[in-house]
């Protein structure tokens, strides 16, 4: 009875992966509005979109509902970093809730450019994809019609704004760099005097992370992203890898969705993580590796980050 012998197998873990500052303060937020108010705190929407760190907040006592509606006026509310439309702050402060804004700064950037293209009589185009929260806070900063929403290269032929000439793009923080581009010199092309962001509206983490998959896409057999179906992010990651040349790209929320048997044979696996998932898990990955091959570990860092968001102040008063 021999022992079999683990085949070997070497785990490109891609560097930037996981928490950006923006997931990591909105955690924090919700996590100190439980310790200063106690339980229940409620959340509108997800915090972030990833289950495990939902179901380990809702453990300590926060509530998740998708609507204001759903919470009582005498408890703190806290909206999701993906940020949220205009009119859910100004309902709170109508029912006199306390409540504690989680959006993302970066998020809460490219509002503020909305608004000051908007002041200034252009007309939105977005390019983003429907029905995302974040999409729907930043168009929701803006009365209806605004904001136009373009998802791909053929949507901009489909939409007619009111004034070719004032018009101004804005994005969704997490696509694809890549498509995105592509998106951008397709609004260019129809309609030259578009005004764009000065810097694009793509996060930092955003890009860190596609940049990371493509240093890795050519010497891997197969691609984890360690992300949740509805992370705008996490699921770009999916496509850069395939894009990049790593047809099997694959989309777990954990360790137990891997399917062990499509990379039999595989040599060389690359594992990141989306921008809402911690790294714990990204941990319980490789020790699954671990138990069914000889593992190198191989970090492929393309990028340092040391951004870090403050929490709002009425969380750091005593």
């Amino acid at each position: 009875m021999g022992m079999s012998i683990k085949p070997p197998l070497t785990l490109y873990l891609a560097a930037p992966r996981g928490f950006c500052a923006g997931v990591d303060r909105a955690i924090k937020i919700v996590e100190m509005a439980l310790q200063k108010w106690g339980a229940p705190v409620y959340v509108r929407h997800e915090i972030v979109h990833n289950k495990f760190v939902v179901d380990g907040l809702r453990d300590k006592g926060a509530v998740f509902v998708e609507e204001l509606d759903e919470c009582p006026d005498d408890r703190p509310v806290i909206f999701s970093a993906h940020g949220v439309p205009k009119a859910v702050p100004a309902e709170a402060r109508r029912r006199e809730m306390v409540f504690v804004d989680a959006t993302c700064p970066l998020v809460s950037k490219v509002h503020v450019e909305a608004e000051r293209h908007h002041a200034a009589g252009l007309q939105m185009v977005m390019i983003g994809h429907e029905g995302h929260p974040e999409v729907l806070g930043t168009m929701g900063q803006l009365p209806d019609g605004e904001v136009l929403l373009v998802e791909t290269v053929d949507d901009v032929a489909g939409i007619t704004p009111r004034d070719p000439s004032r018009l101004a793009f804005i994005t969704q923080t997490t696509l694809s760099v890549d498509d995105t581009a592509a998106i951008v010199a397709a609004l260019q092309a129809r309609f030259p005097a578009i005004v764009g962001p000065a810097k694009e509206d793509i996060c930092y983490a955003t890009t860190n992370r596609q940049a990371s998959v493509k240093a890795i896409a050519d010497r891997i057999d197969a691609l984890f992203v360690i992300g949740a179906p509805n992370s705008s992010n996490s699921r770009r990651l999916v496509e850069v890898g395939r894009a990049a040349g790593c047809a099997y790209s694959q989309l777990v929320m954990r360790a137990d969705q891997i399917d062990w048997r499509a990379i039999e044979g595989a040599r060389s696996v690359g594992v990141t993580a989306g921008a809402s998932a911690p790294e714990v898990l990204v941990n319980e990955v490789i020790d699954a590796f671990r138990e069914r091959y000889d593992v190198t570990v191989d970090m492929i860092e393309t990028a340092r980050e040391n951004v870090e968001f403050k929490v709002p102040r009425v969380l750091r008063e005593a």
